[in-house]
């Protein structure tokens, strides 16, 4: 049971995942019964299926509420001159905010659902995005960019995971920064387009990055020579992998 109650100006929705939300925190997922929430929210059952649908859609609801307060950080991050360096921080502020909130970043993450969207855990991942075309932009991605993004999402989703599943005792104090370097090494070359040749890939993904600005060419041009730019990537990748 909370300590305290949401204030009275709350309205049944807000004083709902107020409680939802402090259940979860302080007595785990199993503790979020509707049963519960509607004793400290102050509320009927009803009440939580009529604005909710049902339980899930109560978890739904905590996890965008919750995962919205790290939204801010996220977003007030500074880039800095070195794009990998901001990427970097990104990971490390993201294992950071599982480890102060383990049972939110579970519910959002621990069990993956195809096809449901939180929606701040989507402007999250366009965060992630923008971070990523910073560094085609800067020619030094090895990869395309949506595959970038999928490796450093599933790299610092898998290790917050690992880390809350282990007790403080047995986290390796190495095993971010390890994981986060390897993807790192994975997706970027240690500096932007050397002289010479850069290669393909890395050429085509520096392009693409910054096709937007090409301001000479039509829509359709722009929208053709990004289909042809992804083709060069992904072929010349699975050539490499093959």
């Amino acid at each position: 049971m909370p300590s305290e109650h949401p204030s009275a100006g709350e309205n049944s929705r807000d004083r709902i995942i107020a409680a939802a939300l402090t259940l979860l925190n302080e007595q785990g997922r199993e503790a979020v019964s509707t049963r519960a929430v509607a004793t400290a929210a102050g509320v009927q059952a009803p009440a939580i299926y009529r604005l909710f649908g049902d339980k899930q859609g109560l978890l739904d609801a905590v996890a965008a509420h919750g995962f919205a307060a790290h939204l801010p950080a996220k977003s007030a991050m500074e880039p800095t001159e070195d794009p990998v360096d901001h990427l970097r921080a990104g990971w490390d502020l993201n294992v950071s905010f599982a480890l102060g909130n383990p049972a939110l970043y579970s519910l959002i993450y621990g069990e993956p659902r195809p096809g449901v969207h939180v929606e701040a855990a989507e402007i999250a991942a366009g965060i992630l995005a923008d971070a990523i075309r910073r560094i085609a932009a800067a020619g030094r991605l090895r990869v395309e960019e949506a595959l970038a993004v999928q490796l450093v999402h599933a790299g610092g989703r898998g290790v917050a995971l690992e880390l809350l599943s282990r007790p403080d005792e047995e986290r390796h104090p190495s095993l971010s920064a390890a994981a986060r370097e390897a993807v790192i090494a994975a997706i970027t070359h240690d500096a932007a387009l050397p002289p010479g040749d850069p290669g393909p890939v890395t050429a085509a993904v520096a392009l693409r990055a910054v096709l937007s600005r090409a301001t000479a060419l039509t829509d359709g041009e722009r929208a053709l020579l990004r289909e042809w730019l992804d083709r060069i990537t992904r072929t010349e990748n699975d050539r490499s992998t093959s």
